[in-house]
């Protein structure tokens, strides 16, 4: 099976099932000399982590991270870093009727047409169980990037679940909001009635879609290319990896195709030093607006980056329904007994700020913004405060 990298110079590699010994994932090309903070990591895995409330699954993973290479008292060595995650609460057994009949709108047939075999319990590989991988890793980059000389910061929250949408919030209000209640709805008074809605759903034994909006702001401007390797595209891969995701935006997104190309076009003026939000200088040109979110080109402006994420609903629902199997050539009614989350949102939101974290750290070291070797930018100077010091030295002292 290919595909299970992905970056250019930072890259994560995952491993693991839903229902094998563990989950895991090698970070290769982060710069040495980052303090890694293991609490950090765990902290982004336990947002992330089954069991938060009663409109996630009920499955109990502790997501315990184990740090077992590429650092050395504390701080990293510039070699790969590997990370697992041990499964601990997997009941395969609820899975055997659907060995041979696979689950409506599940990767079962397909994994079987594909491969002859599949490791079955939980959805195996194509569960979402497996991004327990990317935020472990997404949380390695979100420290490199706190410890370069950049201020990038990146928040997403719910801002819809089914009809119920909520409206426009700042920057500032994701930031303060959004983890404040189980939906992280960076709206207080929608989040109430997004909570409402979900329960509705799950009393019927039925489940309910939403999106995430995010939010970047700090990076710096002229990071990406044109065509193929444009900003937008990269990024549109690491929103579409994600699991249920059935559309990406960003900017205007689909309302461009009502937006004349007058309307839409920014116009171009110099910065005044009133713009705190964009990574610019006085002097330098700037967009008025930001209706294309932060990229032209296939390159970033300097402005925000905006964009959103949709997620369809749940495809695991305890509500009968048809399938047939290949092995006795009947058509069955099953339902899927287990343990499900009834939305994908609350817990897709640090799913997707770990992928963005990713990818803009991948675009800062291929764009030379940070040293791909080293965190404090010093190639070739070999005495510094996170080289290990000989035992002989310290006895001397």
């Amino acid at each position: 099976m290919n595909g299970n990298r992905f970056g250019r110079l930072f890259q994560a590699t995952t491993f693991g099932e839903s229902h094998g010994e563990a989950m895991g994932v090698t970070v290769s090309g982060c710069p040495a000399g980052v303090e890694l903070d293991e609490e950090a990591i765990q902290y982004e895995l336990d947002r992330r982590k089954p069991g938060q409330s009663k409109i996630s699954t009920s499955r109990g993973e502790p997501d315990e991270v184990t740090i077992n290479s590429g650092t050395l008292e504390g701080y990293t060595t510039g070699t790969p870093i590997g990370m697992v995650i041990q499964n601990k609460d997997a009941r395969s057994g609820k899975y055997e009727p659907f060995i041979t009949a696979p689950r409506p709108s599940h990767g079962d047939f397909t994994y079987s047409a594909k491969f002859g075999t599949r490791n079955w319990g939980g959805g195996g590989r194509s569960s979402a169980r497996e991004t327990v991988n990317w935020v472990a890793a997404g949380a390695v980059a979100k420290q490199v990037l706190e410890q370069s000389d950049h201020d990038v910061q990146i928040k997403a929250h719910v801002n819809q679940i089914g009809d119920i949408e909520a409206p426009d919030v700042s920057f500032e209000e994701l930031l303060e909001h959004s983890e404040e209640n189980e939906v992280r709805c960076a709206h207080p008074e929608t989040a109430e009635r997004m909570r409402e809605r979900i329960d509705e759903y799950q009393e019927e034994g039925d489940s309910i879609g939403g999106s995430i909006e995010f939010e970047i702001r700090g990076v710096p401007r002229g990071l990406g290319a044109p065509r193929f390797d444009a900003f937008e595209a990269r990024l549109g891969q690491a929103m579409l990896s994600v699991p249920a995701t059935t559309a990406f935006e960003f900017g205007l997104g689909k309302e461009a195709r009502t937006y004349t190309g007058k309307e839409r076009n920014d116009e171009w003026t110099f910065d005044e030093g009133d713009r705190p939000e964009a990574v610019s200088e006085e002097g330098d040109p700037i967009p008025v607006e930001n209706d294309h979110g932060g990229l032209q080109g296939g390159i970033t402006t300097g402005l925000p980056i905006c964009g959103e994420v949709t997620l369809h609903a749940p495809t695991s629902i305890p509500k009968t329904q048809e399938t047939v199997d290949w092995e006795t050539g009947e058509h069955k009614e099953e339902r899927v007994i287990g343990r499900h989350d009834p939305v994908l949102p609350p817990r897709g939101v640090p799913v997707v700020e770990a992928m963005l974290y990713l990818t803009v750290l991948d675009f800062m070291l291929l764009g030379g913004r940070i040293n791909p070797e080293r965190i404090d930018d010093r190639p070739g100077e070999y005495d510094t405060e996170y080289h290990p010091r000989s035992p002989e030295h310290v006895d001397e002292e």
